[in-house]
């Protein structure tokens, strides 16, 4: 029996965050540690190899930057409806796609959100906003405060602010909402209705990407949105 620990050749895949793999051999056989043992982009299961310096994964990963999510969210009553959650009302089938808990998983559940009319994205534990960043465009965000308690961007641009309960935001048009039951009765503190103009708007989700740091010293940016039609 041998034990050594050899660096990961990870061909683009995300499995350990040392890149190193410590490798305990048997009776001709391999077992690895401090590895996982699904790639956190793409939900694949690594094939190793051990050669003499090195642990080797086989199949490169189809996501090697990452994934930047595109939606588009139909606005025709010009009000939008923006919380965390709007699961009562739009659902995604959970079996259906990868392991929520990877880039591939998330990214499919924002593009199966969308297609129901509900533009959602992950933002971890992080308390984001709706800030107006010109007239047709918007990004969620979450501000950084200085010394002196200033947030990094303007308190007048915060159109909505979002309780991440379930970490993610959830945005639909307020009347699509209500014709699938919404109750505007029924909303809570967290939940906002927003004034916006009519039209088609583009999110683009920057959260599955590679080297998105959620914990930035400066403002995080997890979506873009701007009107294109």
């Amino acid at each position: 029996m041998s034990i050594q620990t050899l660096p990961l050749k990870a061909n683009g895949h995300e499995l350990s965050h040392e890149n190193e793999v410590t490798v305990l051999q048997f009776d001709g056989r391999a077992s690895f540690s401090g590895i996982a043992h699904r790639c956190a982009v793409c939900d694949a299961k690594p094939t190793l190899q051990v050669t003499e310096d090195s642990v080797e994964v086989q199949d490169p990963c189809p996501y090697p930057n990452g994934i930047t999510t595109e939606i588009t969210l139909s606005v025709p009553s010009g009000k939008i409806v923006v919380t965390d959650d709007l699961r009562p009302v739009y659902r995604w089938e959970r079996d259906a796609f990868a392991d929520y808990n990877t880039v591939l998983g998330q990214a499919q559940v924002v593009e199966a959100m969308a297609s129901i009319g509900c533009a959602y994205g992950p933002v971890g534990n992080s308390c984001p906003g709706l800030y107006r960043t010109g007239p047709d465009s918007y990004i969620i965000a979450s501000p950084r405060c200085d010394e002196d308690d200033n947030p990094s961007l303007p308190e007048d641009t915060c159109l909505a602010s979002i309780c991440t309960d379930l970490w993610a935001y959830s945005i639909a048009d307020f009347e699509h909402w209500k014709a699938r039951g919404g109750d505007p009765g029924e909303m809570g503190w967290s939940d906002s209705v927003v004034d916006v103009a009519p039209g088609t708007y583009r999110f683009t989700h920057h959260s599955g990407e590679h080297g998105f740091d959620p914990y930035a010293d400066e403002t995080v940016i997890f979506a873009h949105i701007e009107r294109i039609a």
